[in-house]
């Protein structure tokens, strides 16, 4: 006790605002339950300055750094689990975290106690003999929520409710009315529950009705389309915290936060001190909506795979809507680069000792701890199921594993990117607004693909390797490709860029069963017209070879409106493309996502024929050749002129033949960026008036037409989850047309005008420090998506590795008996050595 009050310094008592960590290591994935398998047979160890969480392997490493000798020792042991048990029902939006839905978890017993370093001392904790400072800074962290579930809970819950536009100058009429505390009705029907008291006039009335007829009379939307009054607060939701009260607000169409409210609830004679709560808000009324439903998992052909276990056979736990996050990372840790920098030769000791003060936020570390989670083993092992209902002392170790849970790694790598922090699955979010029942974890919303993922990823590793390439093992990923554009003149330019995937499109017209899709499609069609259906195992899907997709990348195309500096005009040029180096590892994304009729993403019904072995020997670019002549360099005039836009001739005749003035149609076309005949004619409309209507077609003009975009074009690429400054800027390069804007996106440097007057440099990037060799290729990953489109689907990986395909399905693995390497959407080769 003595030691203890002489290091009372080295105590902090948490603040509200603190990150408390106690549920699982900052640099490892022990955890506070003690089990005789694996996990941390010795709990969790919380720095009672810091208030990190320290595995008993790696405690020691945080008193050797910081020199906190004091922490609190919490140790969880699973309780016996009965049949009878009743089910909690959830109160949030969530899977897996406290108050959301009950996926089984086991309930644990709980012991604490102090210990203090470097003897390792142990007091017991309660005891009303420790330091006043000590247990007033335990019972702070016991009760306090956790940093990890606060996170968790955050990504799962309902978007941050934000402050209304109309609460500050709310209007409130004063008719005399005054609330009771209880015994409400609304004022236009006999409905008792689901009243909401707007906050303008003070009537209560009812809620909307629900699709199934449930729910209220729309009495009190009603009011709002009559009035305009424009908010209205849950009666039954309102108690003491205010910030759990319900307030929707009609014009905005979602609930809202009203910084007032405690002054407009005493407007009415509401005292909200006293009241109770007795109703569900909408958020907890939508939760009841998705309780009962059963969350089965895709597995390969419907069956059991034969579990695995052991060094490099860790599964990782879906977070929610994490599915592309966990098949990406484990192809990274397949992969020998990875492998090398974060496990092999780097420690989990040298990760945290070399991290800031908050290893938690350090992609470094993180990924350490992640490769030493996923290859070492030690939490590969077998373990019961979380569903057991039979007592835990009778209950015997089953074919599954639990997994390791990614979320400090999530957190960290989706700090430079948002749209990977959410968990939220948007057919939830979407359907439980409509009040329709749903399957919540079936498929994952893909909101951003595992593509996205695997690049962001790949550049955030990038950065925090920069000046270090020997460290870097993104670069093992990385070529050169090079792009040859032939002009009528005769004379050529090279254009080189770096990039980490080769896209690579899919020519469904090279389909080697033809015929039996011709057979196909006359027997459906036939089938239509009988009204009746064709089954699953009758359809017959395009099957295309992998090598057919490799030649359309390197096969010559047309570049329209290309800008010759030697013509000194735009003319139609000739381009093909290679490679200048080949990396370790060669990563082809196949591009199943094409737009529909209305711009609606779908994913193409195709099969690819892929070989265990590929040779691209014969895609290296050969660079400039004897007798070639380049392109001289474009002058200031000569890019002026590039970027001038022409009129199409189709849209300007087609106006004029409306009787528009010729010279008027010019303009409007150049104005419009030539987009189609409906938005010059637009453009003509709002523009008959202005002064310069009939002045000559300036250079100026000519410029700024060719940097317009339809905002409505760039609004339907963001709403695929494209930033909106690449989807601009695409649009502008392909001529305001979607799809070609999708493929440029892919493929930055494909045909477009405002690419293609480019230097005709061949040195601009160089490739001495990438890696290079034969062009010789083995299939050693493939990372597939299940689903119809972008919207949907679940992403899982299968990996070959010791001889045998293996899947990797979120916290599943095992035995790949048939491993689909026609259906993938990211396939990652392995260079062989020459």
């Amino acid at each position: 006790m003595e030691l203890l009050r002489a290091n009372l310094s080295r105590v902090r008592i948490p603040e509200p605002t603190n990150r408390i960590y106690k549920q699982e290591c900052c640099i490892s994935f022990d955890s506070p339950v003690v089990t005789l398998s694996c996990k941390s047979e010795g709990g969790l160890f919380i720095d009672m300055n810091t208030f990190l969480a320290f595995g008993k392997d790696c405690v020691g490493w945080n008193f050797e750094k910081t020199g906190n000798p004091v922490y609190l020792h919490i140790r969880q042991t699973k309780k016996a689990v009965f049949e009878d048990r009743p089910l909690k029902k959830p109160t949030l939006l969530a899977i897996g975290v406290e108050g959301g839905f009950d996926n089984n978890e086991p309930a644990y017993e709980e012991t604490h106690s102090i210990v203090i370093f470097p003897d390792y001392v142990t007091l017991p904790f309660p005891s009303v003999e420790l330091p006043e400072k000590v247990r007033l800074a335990v019972d702070a962290i016991l009760m306090a929520e956790g940093a990890e579930r606060k996170e968790q809970v955050a990504s799962w819950t309902a978007d941050n409710k934000k402050i209304s536009a109309y609460a500050m100058n709310l209007q409130q009429l004063d008719n005399g009315i005054m609330v009771p505390p209880s015994g409400w009705k609304c004022a236009k029907c006999d409905k008792t529950e689901n009243l909401w008291l707007n906050l303008t006039d003070g009537m209560t009335l009812c809620g909307r009705r629900n699709w199934d007829g449930s729910g209220g009379n729309n009495h009190a939307i009603d009011h709002f389309k009559e009035t305009g009054y424009p908010l209205a607060v849950k009666l039954g939701t309102i108690t003491a915290d205010l910030d759990a009260a319900d307030v929707f607000s009609y014009p905005e169409d979602e609930s809202v936060l009203d910084p007032l409210l405690a002054q407009h609830l005493a407007f009415f004679g509401i005292d909200f001190s006293s009241l109770q709560k007795t109703e569900m808000t909408t958020a907890e009324r939508e939760l009841d909506q998705n309780t009962n439903f059963d969350w089965n998992r895709i597995q390969e052909s419907g069956q059991e795979a034969e579990p695995l276990f052991g060094p490099g056979y860790t599964g990782l736990v879906n977070l929610g809507n994490s599915c592309y996050l966990a098949a990406t990372m484990q192809v990274m840790f397949s992969t020998r680069s990875f492998c090398a920098r974060y496990y092999m030769n780097q420690s989990l000791k040298k990760a945290f000792v070399d991290a800031p003060a908050d290893p938690t936020v350090d992609l470094n570390m993180q990924l350490t701890k992640l490769a030493n989670g996923l290859l070492s083993g030690k939490y590969s092992v077998p373990a019961p199921e979380k569903d057991d209902t039979t007592s835990v002392a009778n209950s015997t170790p089953t074919v599954k594993q639990e997994g390791i849970p990614p979320r400090m790694f999530k957190s960290v790598i989706a700090a430079s990117h948002p749209e990977f922090s959410t968990m939220r699955q948007q057919d939830l979010i979407a359907a439980a607004a409509a009040a329709i029942v749903v399957s919540v974890v079936d498929d994952d919303i893909v909101y951003l693909d595992a593509l996205e993922f695997f690049l962001h990823f790949i550049d955030q590793v990038e950065r925090v390797n920069a000046g270090k390439p020997e460290l870097d093992p993104s670069l093992s990923f990385k070529f050169g490709i090079e792009e040859r554009l032939a002009c009528p003149s005769g004379k050529v330019a090279y254009n080189r860029r770096h990039d980490y995937i080769l896209s690579l499109g899919i020519p469904l017209h090279k389909a080697i069963n033809k015929d039996e899709l011709e057979a196909f499609q006359k027997s459906k069609a036939e089938r239509d017209l009988e009204g009746k259906e064709v089954s699953t195992g009758q359809i017959v899907r395009p099957r295309v070879r992998l090598v057919d997709c490799l030649q359309s990348f390197i096969a010559e195309e047309e570049v329209h409106d290309f800008y010759s500096t030697e013509l000194k005009a735009k003319v139609t040029a000739t381009k093909n493309a290679g490679l200048t180096s080949f990396p370790d590892y060669l990563v082809l994304h196949m591009r199943k996502f094409v737009m529909e009729a209305g711009w609606v993403p779908k994913k193409l019904d195709v099969y690819i024929d892929v070989p265990d072995t590929i040779d691209i020997s014969h895609m290296r670019s050969k660079g400039i050749q004897p007798g070639e002549e380049l392109l001289p360099e474009a002058a200031a005039g000569d890019l002026a002129e590039s970027e001038k836009l022409l009129a199409n001739e189709d849209i300007v005749s087609q106006l004029a033949s409306m009787g528009f003035n010729y010279l008027h149609c010019q303009k409007a076309a150049i104005n419009t960026s030539n987009a189609g005949v409906e938005e010059a004619m637009n453009w003509l409309l709002s523009h008959m008036d202005d002064s310069d209507i009939d002045a000559p077609i300036s250079q100026e003009a000519q410029s700024s037409g060719a940097s317009f975009v339809d905002q409505s074009k760039v609004d339907t690429l963001v709403s695929f989850g494209f930033e909106e400054d690449i989807a601009r800027k695409a649009l502008k390069a392909s001529g305001g047309d979607i799809e070609k804007a999708t493929d440029w996106i892919f493929n930055p440097n494909a045909s477009g005008p405002s690419d293609m007057s480019v230097s005709s440099s061949t040195t601009s990037i160089g490739d001495s420090h990438l890696p290079d060799g034969g062009g010789v290729y083995r299939l050693m990953g493939i990372v597939s998506h299940i689903g119809t489109s972008t919207q949907c689907g679940h992403y899982v990986a299968h990996i070959h590795k010791d001889g045998r395909w293996v899947i990797f399905n979120d916290e599943k693995v095992g035995v790949s008996k048939d491993p689909p390497k026609d259906m993938g959407y990211l396939y990652v080769f392995e260079r062989l050595n020459s």
